[in-house]
């Protein structure tokens, strides 16, 4: 089966497998010569056979010298390293690793007995896993033997929350995480070594961080990292880090911010260079100066800073005609090399290969160009959708497409690693990540750039956009006040018309009344006016009958 993104579930390991894949667990040590007992003792009773597992301490120039205590595994050894830094320990145990595996382990941390067949059990169904442990962290006083029940002596104990917590946000790490690759801590984890062959050894540069940088050249190697619950752990009181995590994190993100680009929070500064560049953009040299030049320029000129650019070329031996520089056969190279020989986000290589620890490749055919905001857009949709290869199609016609390429380097190694021999590496980055298309205009790429706005430009930009905005907040807040001036005489009219409703529905009351007594009193009338002809009548019937 093969693992999309970090959704290691689809593996699903056998619960009973024949141990076949030997094991090399890594101890570096400075001092703590009990604690060291205990984590020694603990390999003693792992579950996993003996035969397959060698234990390597690694003596950190402690004084007085560790040594090997009776109770111990079968065939582990002592080795000494000078060089102060658990990088440097680690490294050097490395060297001296024959296993299949490389299983980093602390010398303040304890396995439970079944702790390595856990991780283990997982190696043994794919060859480019990280397999993380799960520790908790005792209080409990150092035992002068380790205990039978390891569980009743050293709980109640703190699980690790930073670890709890990730695992929670993204199920388990299935779930789209940019840095899967936080899992590798190295007070137990279990790493493929051919995956080291990949990545490089540890850091030894680095002053602390040296886990997570590891762990992040791991993923761009193509490793998949699994938490086993079942390998289960106790370290021996608090870490440096639980107790001075403001002042680690000081010290650490000085350092990885310059080595591990999906940190983006700690590369917040819009202009300045790091080592490991964000993404770089791979451009033919050999295609003509002014191709190259207008697909390098518009390049530097994005809202994309965290860039290098890589020409590629044969620019090893490149030398300049200086008698008759018009009739050098390689004149455009030679300008190629001369424009851009000292910017510091350019570099010449002799092929397209890039350093597997950058994030993205973009890989663009000279003479076409980006818009200012076309690779940070892509870059955008990359990260978002978890994309493992962008197309970007700039030209179709009977000659063929042409297209540029976003590639995520880590889907592309994890291919690598899982691809038959006759596979097409698009269609297993297809199955491990994802592959797209889109419309290089609708993002920006053309034939003929625009002028580069340029700094001052963008600055002068960015003062117009701000007193925009100022102007146009007024105005807003302008019209909001007439809005409200509006809906408080709307509600005096709505008050006005309601009174206006009650005064006319009492007059209309008045006239009824009026009305009606008007009626009555016409009637009145037209009963007096009856009265009164009959009256007459009478009157005058007597006279004539007199």
């Amino acid at each position: 089966m093969r693992v999309r993104g970090n959704d290691y579930r689809v593996l699903d390991p056998p619960e009973w497998f024949t141990p076949e894949l030997r094991v090399s667990v890594i101890v570096p040590a400075f001092g703590g010569q009990d604690k060291l007992d205990l984590v020694l003792a603990g390999l003693a009773r792992q579950s996993y056979p003996a035969e397959l597992t060698e234990v390597i301490v690694v003596d950190n120039g402690s004084t007085p010298p560790l040594r090997l205590p009776a109770t111990r595994p079968p065939g582990a050894r002592l080795i000494r390293c000078e060089t102060p830094g658990r990088a440097s320990a680690r490294n050097a145990g490395l060297a001296e690793a024959g296993g299949d595996v490389i299983h980093w382990l602390d010398s303040d941390v304890v396995l439970t007995p079944g702790a390595l067949e856990a991780h283990m059990r997982w190696h043994h169904t794919a060859p480019y896993l990280v397999v993380g442990g799960f520790m908790r962290f005792s209080e409990a006083p150092l035992p002068a033997e380790l205990p039978d029940d390891l569980e009743s002596y050293f709980e109640p104990a703190e699980p690790h929350r930073w670890i709890i917590d990730l695992l929670a946000r993204t199920d388990g790490l299935t779930q789209r995480t940019p840095r899967p690759f936080s899992l590798h801590v190295g007070g137990a984890t279990s790493v493929n070594a051919r995956l080291f062959e990949l990545a490089g050894p540890m850091d030894d540069e680095l002053i602390l961080g040296q886990d997570t940088e590891m762990g992040y050249r791991l993923g761009q190697a193509g490793a998949v990292f699994v938490p086993e619950p079942r390998a289960r752990a106790y370290h021996l009181g608090p870490t440096m880090r639980m107790r001075h995590k403001e002042r680690i994190d000081r010290v650490s993100f000085a350092f990885v911010g310059d080595r591990i680009p999906l940190y983006r929070w700690l590369r917040s500064h819009p202009g300045r260079q790091w080592k490991i560049p964000y993404v770089e953009a791979v451009v033919d040299g050999t295609a003509g100066y002014e191709s190259v030049r207008a697909t390098v320029d518009a390049l530097l000129a994005g809202t994309q800073h965290d860039l290098r650019v890589v020409i590629v070329g044969p620019w090893d031996g490149l030398e300049r005609d200086r008698r008759a520089p018009l009739k050098d056969p390689n004149l455009d190279l030679v300008l190629v090399h001369g424009h851009f020989e000292h910017e510091s986000r350019v570099r010449f290589a002799g092929t397209d290969e890039v350093g597997l620890a950058v994030p993205y490749v973009l890989r663009l055919p000279a003479g076409w160009a980006p818009g200012e905001d076309s690779l940070a857009s892509l870059l955008d949709l990359a990260r978002t959708e978890q994309h493992g290869l962008i197309n970007v199609l700039l030209d179709e016609s009977s000659a063929g497409v042409v297209a540029a390429r976003l590639e995520r380097p880590a889907a592309f190694a994890r291919a690598r690693l899982v691809a038959g021999p006759q596979e097409d590496l698009d269609d297993v980055v297809d199955d491990v990540s994802s592959v797209t298309w889109v419309d290089g205009e609708t993002y920006g790429f053309t034939r003929e750039p625009a002028k580069p706005l340029g700094r001052r430009g963008a600055y002068n930009a960015r003062v117009q956009a701000e007193a925009d905005v100022e102007r146009l907040t007024g105005e807003n807040e302008r019209l909001r006040a007439q809005v409200a001036k509006w809906r408080e005489e709307a509600g005096t009219w709505r008050k006005d018309a309601v009174d206006y409703r009650r005064d006319i529905g009492a007059l209309r009351k008045e006239v009824s009344e009026l009305r009606r007594q008007l009626a009555a009193a016409h009637r009145a009338q037209d009963s007096l006016r009856t009265v009164m002809t009959a009256t007459v009548r009478r009157a005058l019937g007597r006279r004539t009958g007199r």
